[in-house]
């Protein structure tokens, strides 16, 4: 049996979307993705992929380490595709429930291709449910050049350092994610060394979050500048973080998540 791409299930686009140079764009995706079929996290990964397509919804190719073997069955279908070649069809396998077809992967790929080999997608209707971090995500995956800010709840270890103290650490962080900027890592102020920050005069503006208050650190009789910012009484659309502490990595600062250093973002960074 073969289906064409065009089939509702891998997303085609209702309306004229801008288009892609090169027609295709792939990355490492920032967001903990989780699929749940038959009551199982089939898939759970902090490191999927993201392909966007031309005419295309967004879709999350899981690497293979990251999903439920013991569920998947792999079928004799495949599935055409005008960019990538031949997609191999997987049925999943649940203790109540069984769904066919309701995963792809590439074995091999097209010249040109964007390179999703020893990863799986799985069609968004036939699992139970979707989340993004620590919240159910809807439809599809999100495309992230279409939106300004986005946040999520969730329930990744973050810890903060700078100059060998620990300023901050919560297994409740809110991840803002905004186009073009890198995740940042609100922290409720529970979970923040307040002792160790000051209030500083510093106030700037951003046109999606609004006015957002600073904070100096003082760590063993030394002064760290407009190290962190809050927005006290962010616009709408990021009411989640409001109240909450964020830290600037291009300023020295050591954000962990999961244990996980991460790399500090380019200078260039500069909103919050």
């Amino acid at each position: 049996m073969a289906r064409h791409l065009e089939d509702r299930r891998l997303g085609m686009m209702p309306v004229a979307i801008p288009v892609l140079d090169p027609r295709f764009s792939l990355e490492r995706s920032p967001r903990w993705v989780r699929a749940v079929f038959d009551g199982v996290t089939i898939a759970d990964s902090k490191r999927v992929l993201l392909l966007r397509e031309v005419g295309r919804l967004p879709v999350y190719y899981f690497p293979l380490a990251d999903v439920r073997a013991e569920m998947l069955e792999r079928t004799n279908h495949t599935v055409p595709s005008e960019y990538k070649g031949e997609a191999s069809l997987w049925n999943l396998r649940g203790a109540t429930r069984q769904a066919e077809d309701a995963a792809w992967s590439y074995d091999t790929l097209i010249e040109g291709a964007p390179d999703v080999r020893g990863h799986i997608a799985f069609y968004w209707d036939q699992m139970d449910a979707w989340y993004e971090e620590d919240e159910r995500a809807y439809g599809h995956a999100r495309d992230p050049y279409k939106m300004g800010v986005d946040a999520r709840q969730s329930a990744r270890h973050v810890r903060i350092e700078l100059a060998g103290v620990t300023l901050a650490e919560t297994r409740r962080p809110l991840l803002l994610f905004e186009l073009g900027l890198p995740v940042r890592y609100y922290i409720p102020s529970e979970d923040v060394r307040m002792d160790l920050l000051a209030p500083s005069d510093t106030v700037t503006q951003c046109a999606y979050k609004g006015s957002a208050n600073h904070w100096n650190a003082h760590i063993d009789g030394r002064d760290y500048p407009d190290i962190a910012w809050t927005y006290r009484e962010p616009l709408i659309v990021a009411t989640p973080v409001a109240g909450a502490v964020a830290f600037y990595q291009e300023r020295g600062v050591d954000i962990f998540v999961d244990g996980e250093r991460l790399e500090r973002p380019e200078t260039q960074w500069s909103r919050r």
